[in-house]
């Protein structure tokens, strides 16, 4: 009987079910009345499939959507139509994703309505800041807008699922996927990663303007040896349960629904087939209770990776791993039939696996209309509206930072004061497809407001031109003269230099980090005309530019910030917005620091400029260009000495740690106070720092706040080497300040007593 035909006896119960689970259910895998309701009409749809309709329900096809739209391949119809393929990624659009549900709800046997996946990473028609530049801003809650806006529009599109948020810590700027994730530090990283799963999935997953988020990359995948994407990574459990292991953590406990394996290989086991990463740590000791897909054709990349002979062994052993649902590679429907049979795979364990997968699809509301997110009257209201569009222009603002702003002739030359003649340069000054960057996904380029556009909005008094100067790869000098011309003429001149969207992202590592092409030089050559030059940074990782540094008065990482990136650009530069971003990743000053992070740990012979056999390099300082929590603004704060409310706290106290922050600066601003501490003796090495708080306040100029975090034994907790996760009695030091360098700082013992 066709599941459609028993739409009758099945809705009233599955809208019940809906009403009565939650979205932290799925998410923790805990038991709950509504866990058990889902449960049974899971089991009632699985009664009624055979065993190729499962494995068909634990496959992913892409929809192949070609650069110039929609292609309707008869292999993935046909496959859908039989049942042997129950999900389907990048596929958007209402009317072409209308056409595909059809296929699955009108002409297969059960009419089991499809999942739509899609890699909805910052924004998906309009699109905010990449994932890192974000990160900058330090400000969940525009995160969280962020990822509720991007799942607006997807879901508007036809999709009910998104391949995001990806939440790999990463210290390592040649590796390319930097870019998606939310830079070095585990709890600046983990407070984002529960934002971006918060406002992807909104408090009902029925409701048809949110997405089931997918975190990944499970697990490390951020740490490949050498920065290299794909490659190995080698580090102890317990690195990885300091370090890697929170931000998943706490995106499961933000509610995330389904997980994304790794292609990395990790402990010496390739995550698609790694039992101890996939079903001993997530689904049993984190208790995740959705399900598990496959990173493109990942199944079969075991293969290569030397654990599996061949697809047959691939599929059995990525699967006992306790992956769910292949994506692509079409391994588990053409080989699980047969591994059943004989023995290699249990039947109970696909049923639990489809299982997952559907109690996903019920919470989506899809087996009570399966065509819940197909409505083009929303789609056409909901995409580029002015609401979303203004988000992209706030995001933009607040992921800038304004690294350097010192006096050229006695004055700062940011903000810009009236100039008379502006010469915008640089192969990013009028590029509207590169200020998307990579994972732009739909966005339209053509909906970009370039540098120069934004300049002339903004600017509406002066006298504004262009020159490109030079472009990303290629030693052209023709250029040079023409930039130079315009600077000379000009009051000040902005240089837009950096990346294209092609040189971050998937398959995108480096293995130098400096400017390509003659950029560098174009830009030492217009400081040297004494004029005032405005230096954006316009990339997707942490560039090295020590050298032009040097030199310059004023730089900006102005990164690859989406639709309205001239706009935020241009305001800021005019002083309308006063940058507040903060660096969420350490820039170093050669490759050769590679990899770097403020929260390292202090070694036997710590650095020590009277010792030559202490930790150091012989050619470069240890200390980065610009450190984590770097960020300054048009205003000047200054820090009081936190006092504590107490000297020592029990296992069950609170400690209250207050700082007064003064805005000694010209202009209001918005300043972000961050607060670390130190566990001075510990059973296990402990950083010299670790974030453990910050705060958004606004101070207007001549004024004072005061600033209060408090601290309990959660914050002062780590894995011990039999990794229990513990706190222990001992001196601890906090500091609180403008960033992870400049702080101030005082003391506080941890007591056992209770």
């Amino acid at each position: 009987m066709r599941l459609k035909d028993q739409i009758e006896h099945i809705a009233p119960v599955v809208a019940g079910i809906l009403m009565m689970a939650t979205l932290s259910s799925c998410g923790s895998g805990r038991s709950s009345g509504g866990e058990n309701s889902f449960r049974e009409k899971t089991d009632s749809v699985l009664a009624l499939m055979t065993l190729e309709e499962k494995l068909g329900q634990l496959t992913l096809y892409t929809s192949y959507w070609d650069v110039t739209g929609p292609v309707m391949r008869d292999d993935y119809v046909e496959e859908i139509r039989a049942g042997r393929c129950g999900n389907i990624f990048n596929a958007h659009t209402v009317t072409y994703n209308r056409s595909l549900q059809e296929i699955a709800v009108e002409e297969s046997r059960l009419g089991i309505p499809l999942l739509f996946g899609y890699d909805v990473i910052h924004g998906h028609k309009t699109i905010f800041p990449t994932p890192l530049a974000e990160a900058c801003s330090w400000d969940t809650a525009l995160i969280k807008r962020s990822a509720r806006y991007g799942a607006m529009e997807a879901a508007a599109s036809g999709l009910n699922w998104t391949f995001a948020p990806m939440v790999d810590i990463s210290r390592d700027p040649r590796w390319g996927r930097i870019t998606e994730g939310n830079g070095e530090d585990p709890y600046l990283a983990s407070r984002i990663a529960e934002a971006r799963v918060m406002g992807t999935q909104g408090e009902d997953l029925a409701d048809p303007l949110t997405l089931a988020a997918c975190v990944k990359h499970f697990a490390g995948y951020g740490a490949p040896v050498a920065g290299r994407d794909y490659n190995t990574v080698d580090m102890s459990e317990l690195h990885f349960r300091q370090v890697y292991l929170p931000p998943y953590k706490a995106a499961l406990d933000a509610g995330a629904v389904t997980v994304m394996a790794a292609f990395n290989d990790i402990f010496g086991v390739p995550s698609h087939a790694n039992k101890f990463l996939l079903t001993n740590l997530l689904k049993e000791e984190l208790g995740f209770g959705g399900f598990v897909v496959a990173d493109y054709s990942g199944v079969e990349q075991v293969i290569p990776h030397g654990v599996a002979e061949n697809r047959r062994s691939a599929a059995e052993i990525t699967f006992n791993a306790g992956l769910d649902m292949d994506m692509q590679s079409g391994i588990f429907v053409e080989q699980l039939g047969a591994a059943v049979k004989e023995g290699a795979v249990k039947m109970e364990d696909i049923d639990e696996a489809v299982r997952r997968i559907l109690q996903v699809k019920f919470r989506l509301g899809l087996f009570d209309d399966p065509y819940r997110y197909l409505d083009t009257t929303r789609e056409n209201s909901i995409i580029y509206s002015a609401e979303i569009m203004e988000h992209a222009l706030e995001s933009a603002r607040k992921s800038i930072v304004l690294l350097k702003n010192e006096p050229l002739r006695g004055r700062k030359i940011l903000p810009l004061k009236n100039p008379g003649r502006i010469a915008v340069i640089g192969p990013l000054a009028d590029n509207q497809l590169d200020l998307l960057g990579s994972w732009h996904a739909a966005g339209d380029h053509n909906k970009v407001v370039t540098l120069l556009r934004g300049m002339k909005t903004h600017f509406p008094g002066s006298e504004i031109n262009y020159a490109k100067g030079c472009d990303f790869y290629s030693t052209d000098r023709s250029g040079f003269d023409e930039a130079v011309r315009l600077t000379q003429n000009s009051d000040v001149a902005i240089l837009a230099i950096g990346e294209n969207q092609a040189q971050s992202g998937e398959a995108a590592s480096r293995s130098d980090l400096g400017l390509t092409g003659v950029q560098e030089e174009l830009a030492q050559l217009l400081i040297s005309t004494g004029k005032p030059v405005v230096i954006l940074l316009m990339a997707e990782r942490m560039l090295t530019f020590e050298k032009l540094d040097n030199n310059a008065q004023a730089v900006l990482n102005a990164w690859h910030l989406g639709t309205r990136a001239g706009d935020a650009i241009a305001q800021v530069l005019a002083g309308d917005y006063n940058p507040s971003g903060k660096l969420a990743m350490t820039i170093p000053r050669n490759v050769g620091q590679v990899p770097i992070f403020y929260n390292y740990k202090n070694t036997g012979r710590p650095l020590d400029p009277q010792n030559m056999y202490t930790t150091k390099y012989l050619d470069v300082e240890n200390a980065p260009l610009y450190p984590f929590g770097h960020g300054i603004g048009y205003s000047a704060f200054e820090y009081s000495n936190p006092t504590l409310s107490d000297t020592s706290i029990s296992m069950k106290d609170t400690l209250r740690v207050n700082t007064r922050v003064t805005n000694e600066g010209p202009a209001d601003g918005h300043e972000i106070v961050q607060l670390y501490i130190r566990d001075l003796t510990a059973s296990v090495t402990r950083p010299v720092k670790e974030l453990k708080g910050f705060r958004h306040v606004f101070i207007p100029a001549g004024k004072t706040v005061k600033v209060e975090f408090m601290l309990t034994v959660e914050d002062l907790k780590f894995y011990n080497q039999e990794l229990e996760y513990i706190a222990e009695p001992g001196a601890f030091k906090i500091f609180v300040g403008t960033s992870s360098e400049k702080t101030r700082e005082s003391e506080f013992k941890l007591i056992q007593g209770t």
